[in-house]
């Protein structure tokens, strides 16, 4: 019987490569979008806004008639 020798560097090299390719896939699981993904939130975003900006109610604090000069 006969023990199998294992090079340590190589063990721990191979074990430090594997979590970072398990780190990689967590990553591109929350992050990572495509193209047509990115585009179509823009889309999104930019028209809430405009229909934000539609109802939005102008008030000109310079031109209110509460500001009495001197």
């Amino acid at each position: 019987m006969t023990a199998e020798i294992v090079n340590l560097n190589q063990f721990r090299k191979s074990r430090e490569k594997s979590q970072k390719a398990d780190q990689a896939a967590e990553n591109r699981r929350k992050f990572g979008r495509t193209k047509a993904e990115r585009k179509a939130e823009e889309k999104a975003i930019a028209e809430v806004e405009a229909e934000l900006d539609g109802k939005r109610l102008d008030t000109d604090k310079s031109t209110d008639e509460t500001e009495k000069p001197g």
